[in-house]
């Protein structure tokens, strides 16, 4: 890849700033483009990839920050796709483990990490993000992109473009992958290291990565093939606990000990007696990429992804009998009472994945009056198995009876045909059909043998389908060289079916659903001279239930017990107003941006105390409100030559301001959005072969409960603060060889998000390039 200072590249778009009658997609496919630092394409980040497929738009009417592979390769130590938003304003992936891949959900301004419908990822067009439901096991499909690969990564934050889906009322995350302009050959090798130390949990958790790449370009055809498997072996992530007033006084049950007293988020005294979820996993990924110039200005391509998953789970017995055994099951006594440990309580499970990605991409990239594209996509769960025991442990080491969850079948595909219209320099026109459609199959059965067993008679299942169909269209207009202005709108068209809900028995078909929505879009912006810039954006956003949220529940006598097959979309109005100012004579850029976001109709987990008090589902929450401000900052040769400084500081309001059903709930926080968050890098390279930084993460209280009732942070199932310290150093050995070592949890902080996030972990990497 071509480089260049980050000094230079920001004295160009100073200059395209003083200039803005000069086109913006001048600086397409450029060298300092292509090669752009983290936080600095604000001003002019347009048509970076030229006839690379993408799914950002031409015009980007909100804010947007970036990183790109020369900083990730320098300042993070990168083993999943999502390790390279680190350290992006107002960000948070809920990573528990290396090779997390069902609870690495996004979190942004004003959305938690509860929230995985309120953001869309995207990977050279292909959409990563899994809206077949909201939450914590509705993750994007992460390994569908590895570290290496990435060219780019960039964040549009807030809904202010037509071209999305309300979804991306939080942030769009657009990945661009590589693809060679000669012949290439990569190797790495990656690997890691973990002690960790919770309750009676003290062991070492390692892994490795080993990542493969080839790639040409031969006049028109360029390809590009990357193979890469991570074997993880990840600390528990769950704690098996009993509270002390379900215990019963009196001297029955098998003496133990090893039980471990605590107080839950609630601050209710427990016992912890043991660890579940240690998840081995080993994924295997594939990507082949293949791209033809049909002609110099139309390129077809086409991307084919492979993601594999073996996980096993394990479990640990703190608890011993008088004889040193472990226990796992049956009536315990302990402290003077009684606690039962349930068949399940300690419980292994087996997870068997295989996700196909498939994408394809038309696209006429002329730069003229006209352009157009046509891109489209599938992800297919070809095979999704999940497996657990219903008896107790050590049986279920040997097999015995369990249940399996199949979700093969479900998927997603969409459709895109988008149109640029440019009837003159100051004037661009986007606009396009897209169809998005989400297949969800949940089957569990009974089976003998939870390990390698064949499914059997029918437990429960769910189903259903979503599609979204819209129109859209946004006009950017260059008013004066001084003022621009973006106005769009987005007409949609939704549509819920074949949902229905079974128990062993018998089988309830649920009714459809459609409705239709508008969501007009607009920014204004003003360049009052070089170093001066002032934006302002407005947008609403329909974000649709999903299909889980829909119709994953389950019935009894015929009626629905725990779902709720009309909940409303959830609608946000949005603004961000923003003051982005060059510094030191190109060499720095501050952002100030103060953002507001009312949503109605919040879609939570929650119980409705005025009707049904025993039952907690999915509901509409009447009134979110979040008001906050962010500060960005990136300067380069900071007090001394090669030194790089990226800071972000936020700061957010969001409470619930109306909730008819759970009053309770009426003026606390919102879940899992923190009143602060905070991130730095410091980079230092003194000469071309070796690179040093720190990053530095803070993150401030939360809390997980509707009503706050949560106020112990620092424990198993609360949402602590966390400050943390990265490090990492790199050296280029010879031309092709390059070594790096890193610590991420420096100073090994405990905190939580629920689960336990990673304590002091060693990363260390070989590379060759050639």
């Amino acid at each position: 890849m071509p480089t260049c200072s980050r000094t230079a590249l920001l004295r160009t778009l100073a200059a395209a700033a003083a200039f803005p009658l000069l086109p913006l997609s001048a600086l397409a496919d450029t060298p300092e483009a292509l090669d752009a630092p983290d936080h600095v394409e604000r001003i002019a980040r347009v048509e970076i990839n030229g006839n690379r497929p993408s799914s950002l738009p031409t015009e980007i009417p909100t804010t947007i920050e970036g990183v790109n592979a020369k900083t990730l390769e320098k300042t993070i130590n990168a083993i999943d796709a999502e390790d390279a938003l680190k350290y992006l304003p107002s960000l948070l992936v809920r990573k528990r483990y290396t090779g997390d891949y069902n609870h690495a959900v996004l979190a942004t301004r004003a959305s938690g990490t509860g929230n995985s419908a309120r953001s869309l990822v995207y990977a050279d067009g292909v959409l990563l993000s899994n809206l077949l439901g909201n939450g914590a096991t509705f993750t994007p499909r992460w390994g569908l992109v590895t570290p290496e690969e990435i060219e780019r990564v960039d964040v549009l934050y807030g809904p202010y473009s037509a071209a999305y889906a309300g979804n991306s009322v939080g942030a769009v995350v657009d990945y661009i992958t590589r693809m060679p302009k000669q012949f290439e050959a990569h190797a790495r090798l990656t690997a890691f290291s973990e002690n960790f130390q919770q309750y009676g949990s003290d062991q070492t958790y390692s892994g490795h990565q080993l990542s493969a790449t080839l790639g040409n370009q031969q006049g028109g055809l360029s390809w590009w093939l990357n193979l890469n498997q991570l074997d993880s072996d990840g600390h528990p992530i769950a704690f098996v606990n009993k509270l002390w007033s379900a215990g019963v006084a009196g001297s029955a049950g098998k003496p133990v000990t090893g039980a471990i007293v605590d107080k839950n988020p609630q601050n209710l005294d427990r016992l912890i007696v043991g660890a579940s979820g240690q998840y081995h996993t080993v994924q295997d990924h594939a990507k082949l990429k293949l791209a033809v110039d049909i002609t110099p200005q139309l390129r077809a391509s086409y991307t084919l992804g492979y993601w594999r998953n073996n996980m096993n789970s394990g479990v640990e017995s703190y608890l011993r009998d008088a004889a040193g055994n472990a226990v796992y099951s049956g009536d315990i006594q302990f402290g003077g009472k009684k606690f039962t440990l349930a068949a399940t309580d300690f419980a292994n499970s087996k997870n068997q994945l295989e996700h196909l990605a498939h994408g394809l991409n038309l696209k006429r990239h002329t730069k003229g009056v006209w352009d157009w594209e046509i891109a489209a996509s599938l992800v297919d769960y070809s095979r999704d198995r999940a497996r657990a025991p219903s008896v107790a442990i050590p049986a279920a080491d040997a097999g015995g009876a369990g249940r399996i969850t199949d979700q093969s079948g479900s998927g997603w595909n969409t459709l895109a045909l988008k149109g640029i219209w440019r009837p003159e320099a100051a004037h661009t026109v986007e606009f396009g059909y897209q169809r998005e459609a989400w297949r969800l199959r949940s089957l569990v059965s009974d089976s003998s043998d939870w390990i390698n067993g064949e499914a059997g008679q029918r437990y429960a299942a769910f189903q259903g389908n979503t599609q979204l169909q819209s129109l859209y269209a946004q006009d950017a207009w260059r008013l004066t060289p001084q003022w621009k202005t973006i106005v769009g709108g987005r007409l949609e068209q939704w549509n819920a079916d074949h949902g229905a809900i079974s128990n062993a028995n018998a089988t309830l078909p649920l009714a459809g659903r459609s409705a239709s929505y508008f969501s007009p879009k607009a920014a204004l912006a003003y360049q009052a001279n070089e170093d001066w810039t002032y934006k302002a954006s407005l947008g609403r956003a329909v974000r649709m239930p999903t299909v889980s949220e829909l119709y994953q529940g389950s019935i009894a006598l015929n009626a629905i017990v725990n779902n709720d097959p009309t909940l409303k979309p959830e609608k946000s109005w949005t603004t961000e107003w923003s003051a982005e100012r060059v510094l030191d004579e190109g060499k720095g850029l501050l952002r100030a941006t103060l953002f507001h976001e009312r949503t109605a109709d919040a879609l939570y987990a929650q119980t409705n105390t005025l009707v049904t008090p025993t039952v907690t589902n999915i509901q509409n929450v009447d009134a979110v409100r979040t008001t906050g401000l962010e500060l960005a900052y990136q300067a380069d040769d900071v007090l001394i030559r090669g030194l790089e400084l990226t800071a972000s500081l936020t700061y957010a309001d969001s409470k619930i301001v109306k909730n008819d059903k759970f009053p309770a709930s009426v003026g606390k926080a919102q879940p899992r959005v923190p009143d602060w968050r905070a991130n730095l890098v410091l980079s230092y390279q003194p000469q071309q072969n070796f690179s040093t930084s720190i990053g530095i993460r803070y993150s401030g209280r939360q809390y997980g409960a509707l009503d706050n009732s949560d106020s112990n942070a620092y424990t198993y199932q609360g949402f602590s603060s966390f400050l943390v310290a990265d490090l990492r150093v790199r050296y280029r050995i010879a031309r092709q060889w390059s070594a790096a070592l890193g610590i991420d949890n420096l100073n090994n902080k405990k905190y939580w998000a629920f689960h336990p996030y990673t304590q002091r972990s060693v990363v260390g990497e070989l590379k060759f390039d050639f």
